[in-house]
């Protein structure tokens, strides 16, 4: 008899964080749009919550690993918390006129694409995140970050250029899990093939 691995509680501390990222993005929210959005003292405050929920993100599935507390929530959640967060700061920037709508757009179509990309071809397999993902979603935190805090006009130039890196890295990347989603759907397929007598 094959043993099953032991069951993981649901209420653990991983998917807590999550939990707390996704109540954080009305707070979040709040604070970015009071006083009509561009009040220095509740610009720091929504930069303060961001990057409390940004750090969550940085630790959740850390600790998950580690402690052996993966959950199929966690694996649907997590995601899910990072779309919602970063989003709704793009889209809450770029209505406040601090962010080009074309730079929000761009991004969300990419990441609603390629999440929904993912779910298409998991029959084939898991297509895992990559280094540059990871770097691109770092990229994009420091940015928003950076549009988030009410800086000094002398240092528009320093936020532009991460945001252009952060961008271009977010299409090339998305171009990536393109081809490899396709190069996996295809050697499911070749394999499909020649198992067929």
């Amino acid at each position: 008899m094959v043993e099953q691995p032991p069951r993981v509680s649901l209420v653990n501390l991983p998917n807590a964080l999550t939990v707390l990222r996704l109540i954080l993005v009305p707070v979040f929210l709040l604070a970015l749009f009071a006083e009509g959005g561009h009040d220095a003292v509740w610009r720091w405050t929504a930069f303060l919550v961001f990057a409390a929920a940004a750090i969550t993100d940085r630790f959740d599935g850390h600790i998950a690993r580690k402690r052996g507390q993966v959950t199929d929530f966690g694996k649907i959640a997590d995601p899910m918390a990072d779309k919602a967060l970063t989003g709704s700061a793009l889209v809450g920037l770029s209505m406040l006129g601090d962010l080009p709508w074309w730079i929000t757009v761009t991004v969300l179509v990419r990441e609603v694409g390629i999440t929904l990309l993912r779910f298409a071809v998991i029959r084939y397999g898991v297509i895992a995140a990559s280094p540059g993902g990871k770097a691109k979603t770092l990229l994009q935190i420091v940015a928003i970050g950076l549009y988030v805090m009410p800086l000094p006009d002398m240092l528009d130039v320093v936020r532009m250029v991460v945001l252009w890196v952060a961008v271009a890295l977010t299409v090339l990347t998305g171009l990536d899990y393109l081809a490899r989603a396709a190069s996996l759907v295809s050697r499911s397929r070749d394999r499909g093939a020649a198992d067929r007598p």
